[in-house]
């Protein structure tokens, strides 16, 4: 058996280099701004900056994650800056490995999500001579970043130290639009003697600058304009993803339905109308003259054909992210929405309850509960009754799986303690038809609804989850197999103990959303079937159990019943889909 050797230690007395000393400053200058964590993927050019990081983590000053591959570090750190709310900062070497990152950025750009890219890079006189590993990296992620600079390597000179803590307050500033790029020129030697730790504490959310505004800087913004709303009998509340609980108090403000997806933050509440597409498109739908909007929708057709209309005024309250979601170009876009006046409650009772009755009948009709035996007739002294009961429970036990059940038992399972992550797949729509309202915290990687780096930033999200409250609950993550095999990479990254994530995969072998769009009826079938379903043949427990996961099939509802309840803290939860849904129609 053959062992790594360990690395070996420096000389006591080894100076520190240029290098090292700059990264030190960066580093530890936006922890004293409130940078929290860190994600790192190995490399030469950046190990002043990863050795730095490893430092400030063992002085207990910021969390540290390691990650082999940078475009699992790029989603890891997304979903860690998601559920804390603060800029996470992400390293990388030089060439390729920034152009790893590139989906993360794309992805943060457009949710609006604080990320700090740190790529090295060879210094100016190694750049355009064919110099191994390096590539023009200036200016890489294009309009993807709210900020970009090209640092010089350090040389050590008198007072760089403070232009580098400068840097870190820009950076710090600039993440409140989005992610940052800092690309950093280091010159050799790359390391050394570890450099000294600042003696200066972490300003935190609480310091005060000079300008008197105590928030955090990435969170600093000029003054909103607020447009001031009355409430009619005529308004609806559009909940688009990340919306938050804001939504559903202006509806109840505005005494207006609630139209809120299933990651908008805002599903819950007695304003919530679940099967918002089919009452859009009846008289309802045509009653409505303004629709106020939060958020970033994604999940439906009905919905931008509303906000299209000429005969709706539409408000969109400006969300985090590259652009307001204004389909049509005719809304007008605000930074917050006052409401002047209460509703009448008779308006409320016949607008709003009118939405909420439609809604639930259509559910009722389209997708209904099934029927539970009677508990009753379990503690019957009839034995033919009890054994009518045992069978009635058997047969519920036995039923397959398909996607509704998937959706609604994960849905039902979940709590606010818990977190849950759905993918860009076909399940989200799902979802989004189908389950209730229920306030818990839900997240989906809708800025540009990829499927890539979902298993990363769902892992990011558990990470920083247990790190605030270690009593959190279940990260749940809810995926195709496409999702699932797209983001492999993030399985083999080790998860420290307290840390439970159960990913529940609806294996249909392939890409069966597309057969909703109009391409399925029109394509020819072979090349259809090879180009856009993409079958694979996957042993997903094999794959699980490579990456150190615990793995179940769950092919029926008491297999399903045993697998949410699951003790392994990290499980992958196979469920194979028919080609066919619960209704009959095509998957």
């Amino acid at each position: 058996m053959t062992t790594t050797p360990p690395a070996p230690e420096p000389p006591v007395n080894a100076p520190a280099s240029p290098a090292a000393e700059a990264a030190m400053a960066l580093l530890h200058g936006m922890h004293a701004l409130g940078l929290e964590h860190v994600v790192v993927s190995p490399g030469s050019r950046s190990q002043a900056l990863a050795l730095a990081a490893a430092a400030l983590d063992r002085a207990g000053l910021i969390t540290l994650h390691v990650r082999i591959d940078e475009r699992v570090a790029g989603f890891t750190a997304l979903g860690l800056a998601v559920e804390t709310g603060r800029p996470v900062a992400v390293i990388c070497t030089s060439g390729t490995a920034v152009a790893n990152l590139h989906p993360a950025v794309l992805e943060a750009h457009h949710s609006g999500v604080p990320l700090i890219l740190l790529t090295a890079d060879r210094p100016a006189e190694l750049r355009g001579i064919g110099a191994n590993q390096t590539t023009d990296q200036v200016g890489i992620f294009g309009d993807m970043v709210a900020a970009d600079w090209d640092v010089p390597a350090p040389t050590g000179a008198p007072g760089e130290l403070d232009e580098v803590r400068d840097l870190a307050e820009l950076a710090l500033r600039a993440a409140a639009d989005g992610p940052v790029h800092l690309n950093l020129a280091y010159r050799e030697p790359l390391s050394g003697g570890e450099p000294s730790i600042p003696n200066a504490t972490s300003a935190g959310d609480d310091d005060v600058d000079v300008d008197g505004d105590a928030r955090p800087l990435w969170q600093r913004t000029l003054g909103p304009e607020v447009v001031d709303l009355e409430p009619d009998d005529a308004t609806v509340v559009v909940a688009g993803h990340g919306a938050g609980a804001r939504a559903e108090e202006l509806a109840v403000a505005l005494g207006a339905p609630l139209i809120a997806e299933v990651s908008s933050g805002a599903r819950f509440g007695r304003h919530a109308v679940v099967a918002y597409r089919e009452v859009l498109r009846g008289p309802r739908g045509e009653a409505v003259g303004r629709a106020v909007v939060l958020g970033h929708p994604t999940l439906s057709r009905e919905v931008p054909q509303l906000l299209e209309r000429d005969d709706v005024e539409v408000v969109v309250v400006r969300a985090p992210g590259a652009d307001a979601y204004n389909p049509g170009h005719r809304a007008r876009v605000v930074d917050d929405v006052r409401v002047i006046g209460k509703p009448d409650p008779q308006a409320v009772r016949r607008w709003v309850g009118g939405w909420v009755s439609m809604s639930r009948a259509v559910l009722e009709s389209t997708a209904p509960d099934d029927p539970a035996p009677d508990l009753e007739q379990s503690a019957s002294t009839d034995m033919s009754v009890r054994l009518a009961f045992a069978k009635a429970e058997a047969a519920i036990l036995r039923q397959p799986v398909d996607r509704r059940m998937l959706v609604k038992a994960v849905w039902a399972s979940t709590w606010p303690h818990d977190r849950l992550v759905i993918a860009a797949s076909r399940l989200i729509r799902e979802a989004d038809r189908l389950v209730p309202g229920k306030n818990i915290r839900v997240h989906a990687n809708r800025g540009l609804a990829g499927i890539d780096g979902t298993i990363a930033t769902a892992t990011g999200i558990a990470l920083a989850a247990r790190d605030a409250a270690p009593q959190t609950g279940t990260t749940r993550v809810l995926l195709g197999d496409l999702a699932l095999i797209h983001d492999a990479g993030a399985l083999l990254a080790p998860l420290p103990e307290g840390v439970r994530v159960h990913l529940f995969v609806g294996n249909d072998r392939g890409g069966t959303i597309f057969d909703q769009l109009e391409v399925a009826a029109t394509a020819h079938a072979g090349d259809y079937e090879r180009v856009m379903r993409t079958p694979h043949a996957v042993d997903i427990g094999a794959l699980a159990r490579a990456g150190g996961w615990a793995y179940r099939k769950a092919a029926t509802r008491a297999d399903l019943d045993d697998a949410l309840t699951a003790p392994e803290p990290l499980l992958v939860v196979e469920v194979p889909l028919d080609t066919l849904d619960s209704a009959g129609e095509a998957a």
